[in-house]
């Protein structure tokens, strides 16, 4: 039982710092409707971009976080000209930044796939010798401040003008454009603060797990897509803005509270990735299954 306790101990405290991720994935996907495949790049390039500034540079690790978010944005741009200059639809815009951003992870890793960061200081380390917890009790604890702090932003930043514009491009594209907005700026800002939020993630969690690695985005979109559809199920009827932020948030905690009682039930780690996918399609497609169903139960009522 102790066992079992640790295990969902981590996966909580996981999932809080993948949720800063979802919450990246949920502007595109939910505010912006758009299915950002740079997701998986952004997500690594953030991770790689740490791990070098603190193991080479010696930098602060709450600095090296923030400049790995910097990253994400910058990702985030090159998918925005892709689609507002270029004309590139959207998602293959993702595609082709997620792949060369490949490359450019290699680059930043001098060819390595990975690189350790055992014998420095991190956020999580710091606090765990200054307090004596262990190190999933503290990413809990730092997780959910540094979520809070990223959902309040948000939640400030979507109530004033420019952030009111974004999401009703995401609404009603041709509407605000009629008013005189820029939809592609909006678009551009949008991209680049999801991808900022997908970058800082991934510096997080390479900081938690002591190593950056290229293929630690492998799957993120996936897992963001799970997380949303699993907090819009349980929340879905709450209607302020605020909490469908924070929705995402509980869902990340929830779908690796999930993955962790399948591994203990014996599901192999490398069928994660199919288990994901399996989800996620069938909670995306059960929905509008159900409306059909719906649709058609009340034609043959009418009929009758």
């Amino acid at each position: 039982m102790s066992g079992f306790l640790v295990s969902m101990e981590g996966a909580v405290s996981q999932g809080i710092i993948w949720g800063i991720m979802v919450l990246g994935v949920y502007i595109t996907y939910k505010i912006l409707d758009i299915a950002d495949l740079t997701v998986d790049g952004s997500f690594a390039l953030g991770s790689v971009v740490c791990a070098l500034l603190i193991v080479k540079y010696d930098m602060n690790p709450l600095l090296a976080a923030l400049l790995a978010g910097a990253a994400g944005m910058a990702a985030g741009a090159v998918t925005g000209f892709l689609h507002t200059v270029c004309g590139i639809p959207a998602i293959l815009a993702g595609i082709l930044t997620q792949l060369g951003l490949w490359s450019v992870n290699l680059r930043i890793l001098d060819g390595a796939s990975n690189m350790p960061i055992l014998k420095k200081d991190t956020i999580f380390s710091v606090w765990v010798d200054k307090t004596g917890m262990n190190q999933a009790t503290v990413v809990l604890i730092l997780g959910l401040l540094i979520a809070a702090a990223v959902i309040l932003l948000l939640y400030w930043f979507f109530g004033t003008e420019v952030g009111a514009a974004l999401r009703a491009t995401g609404n009603n594209e041709d509407m605000i454009r009629a008013l005189g907005v820029n939809t592609k700026g909006t678009k551009m800002l949008a991209l680049m603060i999801s991808n900022g939020l997908v970058g800082l993630s991934g510096g997080l969690v390479a900081q938690m797990n002591k190593y950056g690695d290229i293929n630690s985005g492998v799957g993120a979109i996936v897992v963001g897509l799970a997380a949303i559809v699993i907090g819009e199920v349980l929340m879905g009827r709450l209607i302020s803005f605020g909490s469908k932020l924070s929705s995402a948030v509980v869902g990340s905690v929830l779908y690796f509270a999930i993955r962790a009682v399948v591994l203990r039930l014996g599901m192999k780690a490398n069928d994660m990735k199919l288990f994901s996918a399996v989800f996620v399609a069938v909670a995306l497609s059960v929905p509008v299954l159900m409306q059909k169903w719906k649709m058609k139960r009340s034609y043959v009522e009418g009929d009758e």
